[in-house]
């Protein structure tokens, strides 16, 4: 099966199995002349790196539903942007978000560049979501390789070498066998495939499009594949958390982390460094104010993209007439909720507030 017979095979299969997802232009729409929002498929793909589908959906709808237009979310005010992806993980993607949603607005007349070099001058675009955006939205021609793009042509292609030495031959593969007048559409069905047939286990090959050109099917190796270089072993770093809850409404102690680095800009619990030779003995020389601190059983643990982390919890009950020291604030009960809490921060704030 040539590539062009390879690609139509897939295009075929999609055009009948695609999935629905909020921010795509089906095959069918496509056919009838509807023209992918840039903008949409900008915000899907900020919001999926590192990130699945399945968390990815409301987050988009809401998104959407707040900010319908680039200009929207250009104007809006970063901190209600940062609340909205509370939750969604990779803090520094919101804040770029933001930025470029400024770009495009204030100084590209609200027009996302469509070829992938200009893309990728946009804050927060690397390569691959320049190709993913360049494709999809204007129908260029770019290879587009995700995680399910690798494994699907690892497996396609029988590509042995482990990840991610193999990128550029899986990239090359990918890059010939898109066609030049539905790249968009493609890239998508080869994701598709990915999602739903040819997963990490159990591949299910009788129900695949490239079930006859597929050569680690043919030797049996494709659940073997992709390959990938073992993963150096992440360290553990330690520190504490303090939950500061003001007697007579429950309001808790909460700032704002440095707008650069790890969860930038993020509301947070107050704390100590992390660190993997924390001194817990240390601890309570951290407490944003004095009192009577006691330590909660058990720890909260967290896992970063490349490190562990343990967070011991001080939980402390203050009289209504506390001020709050500089730059902290009291959180109502009813506002915690709607602040813009990274996850480890809310399990902290969870953990801190059930052992009371």
């Amino acid at each position: 099966m040539n590539s062009l017979s390879t690609s139509d095979a897939l295009l075929d299969w999609y055009d009948r199995h695609a999935r629905t997802l909020p921010w795509r232009t089906s095959p069918e729409d496509r056919r009838l002349g509807v023209v992918p929002d840039p903008y949409s498929v900008w915000l899907s793909e900020i919001m999926l790196q590192q990130t699945t589908v399945a968390a990815v959906k409301d987050y988009y709808v809401k998104f959407l539903a707040l900010w319908p237009r680039v200009e929207d979310l250009a104007a809006a005010d970063t901190e209600d942007v940062m609340k909205a992806w509370a939750g969604l993980g990779y803090y520094s993607r919101a804040r770029n978000l933001k930025k470029c949603a400024e770009q495009v607005a204030f100084e590209l007349g609200g027009q996302f560049p469509e070829t992938e070099e200009g893309l990728q001058s946009l804050p927060g675009i690397g390569p691959y979501t320049a190709a993913a955006i360049s494709a999809i939205a204007f129908n260029h021609h770019a290879a587009v390789v995700d995680g399910n793009v690798e494994r699907v042509l690892s497996r396609l292609h029988e590509i042995t070498t482990p990840l991610p030495d193999a990128k550029p031959a899986i990239r090359e593969a990918m890059d010939a066998l898109t066609p030049h007048d539905r790249p968009g559409d493609f890239a998508q069905a080869v994701m598709d495939l990915g999602a739903t047939i040819c997963t990490p286990k159990r591949p299910a090959c009788a129900l695949c499009p490239w079930m006859t050109a597929c050569k680690s099917r043919s030797s049996g190796l494709a659940e073997t594949l992709p390959r990938k270089a073992p993963k150096k072993a992440k360290p553990t770093r330690k520190g504490v958390a303090f939950i500061a809850i003001r007697d007579h409404d429950n309001a808790v102690l909460m700032g704002r982390r440095p707008p650069k680095g790890l969860l930038g800009g993020m509301t947070e619990v107050p704390g100590t460094l992390w660190a993997d030779d924390f001194d817990l003995s240390t601890a309570l020389s951290h407490a944003p104010v004095q009192g009577n601190w006691r330590k909660r059983s058990g720890i909260v643990k967290h896992t970063f993209t490349h490190f562990h982390l343990e967070l011991d919890i001080y939980v402390c009950r203050l009289a209504p007439e506390s001020p709050p020291p500089q730059e902290l604030w009291w959180s109502e009960k009813e506002q915690q909720t709607d602040e813009a809490l990274p996850t480890v921060m809310r399990k902290a704030l969870e953990a801190g507030l059930s052992s009371t």
